[in-house]
């Protein structure tokens, strides 16, 4: 049976794997076209938007393993069907259950690589993909480890943390005078975005005097600046390009903070339960290649596969989207469409019995 499960297995991850990269890279494709136009911006050359699409192909590895394991293992299990040897391999007495072991024994394996891609690969290659991007495409704002620095006019800040809905974090504003002498150093534990203007939340702020320093603590302040959260959004690191880690830290600083955490919280969901969903696509594939599909060409299987990607993939954002407006649980809402095909996969395999 080792034999076994070696000969389906190597089929199956070659098949994916192969899936996994026509996807990433065609993907990686339409990404650098779009992303032309701002080559000549500043300093983004060419070379800068080759080197964002390589840093970005992790994340759609990450985002697209699923889709491309299903289309993997209808592949290679339609290849056996075509040639006769799963017929083989039933008459010879391998069970049902025994072949679907097979191949969930190979799922394990993808779905250890979905794990470690989001949690060791694509948060690194996120971040430097969005440094270099935004040192290269704008002058007035920079990435480094200790966050965002932007200038406005005789005013450089600092911004340790960006949030969605325009909020943010730790926030360091240093105002100079004319003649670059230190007036105000000011620091905001958080803020939000409204009506044009910032909103600081428990202020702390140091005058300097040629008689001393001055130091006033406040609750609130509003501050007015050029500096709007579109400038940070181009460039910061979406929610799903962190690892587990950063994100519960990431919840965690929003709840203390009286902030709103769904984003992140949808996020982390995602992140544990996407490689349970490598595993049910994966799943999801075998009765179909011993139903309906198994006389079919491999052009029908392709398609077959793609169809139901793509729903996957609608039905996952409709859910998470729902969620986020209607405030619903984020395990749930996250868990609804691999539960959904879960059932259907239970359901067809019931069928083939």
């Amino acid at each position: 049976m080792k034999r076994l499960d070696r000969y389906i297995g190597t089929y199956v991850v070659l098949a994916s794997l192969f899936t996994l990269a026509v996807l990433v890279a065609l993907f990686s494709v339409i990404d650098f076209v779009d992303d032309l136009d701002n080559i000549g911006r500043n300093q983004y050359t060419l070379l800068r938007a080759v080197e964002h699409m390589l840093l970005s192909m992790p994340r759609l590895a990450f985002s697209t393993i699923p889709i491309a394991a299903l289309i993997g293992t209808l592949m290679a299990l339609g290849t056996l069907a075509g040639s006769a040897e799963l017929t083989v391999m039933r008459a010879s007495g391998v069970s049902l259950a025994r072949l679907s072991l097979s191949v969930m024994k190979v799922g394990s394996i993808l779905m250890v690589l979905t794990l470690v891609l989001g949690e060791l690969v694509v948060p690194i290659t996120e971040r430097l993909a969005e440094e270099r991007r935004s040192s290269a495409l704008s002058d007035q704002i920079s990435k480094t480890t200790y966050g965002f620095w932007i200038r406005d006019k005789r005013s450089f800040i600092n911004i340790r943390e960006v949030f969605p809905n325009n909020q943010v974090g730790d926030i360091y504003i240093y105002e100079f005078d004319d003649t670059r002498r230190l007036r105000f150093s000011t620091y905001a534990k958080s803020g939000y975005h409204e009506d044009g203007k910032w909103v600081l939340k428990d202020v702390q702020q140091s005058e300097l005097t040629p008689d001393g320093i001055t130091q006033r603590n406040v609750p609130e302040a509003k501050w007015e600046s050029l500096f709007v959260p579109d400038v940070v959004d181009a460039v910061k690191v979406k929610p799903e390009g962190l690892s587990i880690i950063d994100l519960y830290q990431h919840i965690q600083y929003l709840q203390s903070n009286g902030l709103n955490s769904m984003a992140y919280e949808f996020a982390i969901w995602g992140k544990l339960i996407y490689p349970i969903a490598t595993g049910v696509m994966i799943f999801v594939a075998i009765p179909m290649v011993l139903g309906w599909l198994r006389s079919v060409g491999i052009g029908q299987r392709i398609v077959a596969g793609v169809l139901l990607g793509i729903t996957f993939h609608i039905v996952q954002q409709a859910t998470m989207q729902m969620g986020l407006v209607f405030e619903m649980s984020p395990f749930l809402s996250v868990s609804v469409p691999v539960v959904m095909f879960l059932g259907f996969g239970l359901w067809m395999m019931r069928r083939v019995h």
